[in-house]
């Protein structure tokens, strides 16, 4: 028998629509995610530059996460403009930090989910950095479902989340996709303005994994349900990387984890000389050394020759 997302049942129970209905209120006095803000967003733009309009930088077919996500055909790639973090060597600067993108009505929103499911034959709708903009999800998802989504959720995440938050999203959301960026307030002040970061993701990992109850379900090797933790290897900031597989360990150490080393010094890097540089292979090396000494499974990248060299 075929995958059902959890969502489908809530939607037929009318749960979605209390979900929606609440979340619509928090827009008065914005508390959805961690800066708490409570600016009226029907007003003006919150701390994450939103206000009570979605916008979208681009839906996408996209091959560029984990393997199991995107199989032959791609996930189904949903990147929100703007963000709650600052991130100075944010790829995505372009959309997530100067708000490039185009607005959308929930109608509008629900039918690019149901194009990505139909016409672009995705494995999943992927959500990226949304919390902000979750109760127009919930209410696009809505009309989607009517229209006939039945695809799983993906919920990609720099973990920067409130618990009361995600706890809307449980029976939602399929596939947690979250990332460890920081273990100290030092370095999430320093390159994300965001102190309390690591105070927030290790509660808010823990929630995900709450409510994916360490299951992982797969059909023809495509996951369907989930968690999945991301770690982001900075350069000469190897103990942190280690630090955060140590604190996944800890939770469950079935927990798939993704070892990324493409890291790429753009936007504001050149103001930091310590990230102003590709990751050297002896850095990454370190890392994997520490994942394989703790037993934890999942994906780790062939470190190749990036324009500039490894910088050794």
């Amino acid at each position: 028998m075929s995958y059902i997302p959890n969502y489908i049942k809530l939607y037929e129970t009318k749960e979605l629509h209390k979900r929606r209905d609440l979340l619509y209120e928090k827009l008065s006095s914005c508390d959805l995610c961690p800066k708490g803000c409570k600016i009226n967003r029907h007003e003006k733009l919150g701390v994450c530059r939103i206000g009570d309009k979605i916008k979208v930088s681009e839906f996408v077919l996209y091959k560029g996460e984990e393997p199991p996500l995107v199989g032959e055909t791609g996930a189904g790639g949903v990147f929100f403009s703007n963000c709650s973090m600052k991130c100075v060597y944010c790829q995505n600067f372009n959309f997530s930090q100067k708000g490039f993108g185009k607005e959308f009505s929930v109608i509008e929103l629900a039918e690019k989910f149901i194009w990505l499911q139909n016409e672009k034959h995705v494995q999943n709708i992927d959500l990226v950095t949304a919390t902000p903009y979750l109760p127009f999800i919930i209410d696009a998802l809505i009309v989607a479902i009517e229209k006939g989504l039945n695809i799983p959720l993906v919920w990609n995440t720099s973990s920067y989340e409130t618990v009361e938050t995600l706890k809307f999203l449980d029976g939602i959301i399929d596939i947690y996709l979250a990332d460890i960026r920081y273990t100290t307030q030092y370095a999430a002040n320093l390159y994300s303005k965001t102190p309390d970061y690591w105070d927030f993701a290790q509660t808010a990992i823990k929630e995900m994994y709450k409510q994916t109850q360490g299951e992982y379900i797969f059909e023809n090797n495509i996951m369907k349900r989930g968690l999945i933790i991301r770690i982001l290897v900075l350069p000469n900031n190897i103990d942190e990387a280690k630090y955060a597989l140590k604190f996944i360990s800890k939770i469950d150490k079935n927990i798939l984890v993704s070892l990324m080393d493409q890291y790429v010094p753009v936007y504001k890097a050149k103001e930091y000389p310590e990230i102003n540089r590709f990751l050297k292979k002896s850095e990454y090396d370190k890392v994997i050394d520490t994942m394989i000494e703790l037993d934890l499974d999942g994906w780790i990248q062939e470190h190749k020759l990036l324009e500039g060299g490894y910088c050794e």
